[in-house]
């Protein structure tokens, strides 16, 4: 009786030591995906400001600035990593045209205004990559925790399941081009 005691002693103290372990990984998996939100949000907030911007010097390309806009309001709405990765390499892609419009007009890239909303986008563009990577080195962590013997057994007793990656498409792998 005495032995199997300690036996159910030491897998309780076994299955709660496993629990938190996985309570500690999704939380850095939350964190990390609250980073990405982070600079995401810092780059919708950028985007109207921009399309302003541009719309001063070439009001004529409308269709252009309806699809930024249009794919800023599909990124901010989207859920999921799966489904912001498709509405981010979107938008990359929105924004890439326009900076192909503002190419057409010197005095709008020698403005002052516009070369700091190119700097600051830039800048925002990288740590959304950083953040990228940091957030599925932590979703690989934690499935690998979720998927593996014996954590596996606890995660699937508690309701721990595999996170998605946050993968970026072709288009969003190098940041839209912002220097002239």
């Amino acid at each position: 009786m005495e032995i199997a005691l300690i036996v159910l002693a030491v897998l309780v103290v076994i299955f709660v030591f496993i629990y938190n372990s996985l309570v500690q990984a999704r939380n850095r998996v939350d964190n990390s995906w609250a980073q990405i939100d982070v600079q995401l949000k810092r780059r919708y907030d950028l985007v109207p400001n921009l399309v302003e911007t541009v719309k001063g010097y070439a009001a004529h390309e409308r269709e252009t600035f309806e699809r930024v806009t249009q794919a800023r309001s599909a990124a901010q709405s989207a859920t999921g990593p799966a489904e912001q990765a498709q509405a981010e390499n979107f938008l990359t892609q929105a924004l890439r045209q326009l900076f192909a419009v503002a190419e057409a007009y010197p005095e709008l890239r020698a403005s002052e205004n516009f070369q700091n909303l190119q700097n600051e986008l830039a800048e925002t563009e990288n740590r959304i990559a950083l953040s990228r990577q940091i957030y599925n080195d932590t979703v690989l962590t934690y499935n690998n925790r979720v998927q593996q013997i014996p954590t596996n057994i606890v995660a699937s007793m508690t309701g721990f399941r595999t996170r998605e990656f946050f993968e970026a498409g072709p288009e969003a792998v190098e940041a839209p081009t912002v220097d002239f």
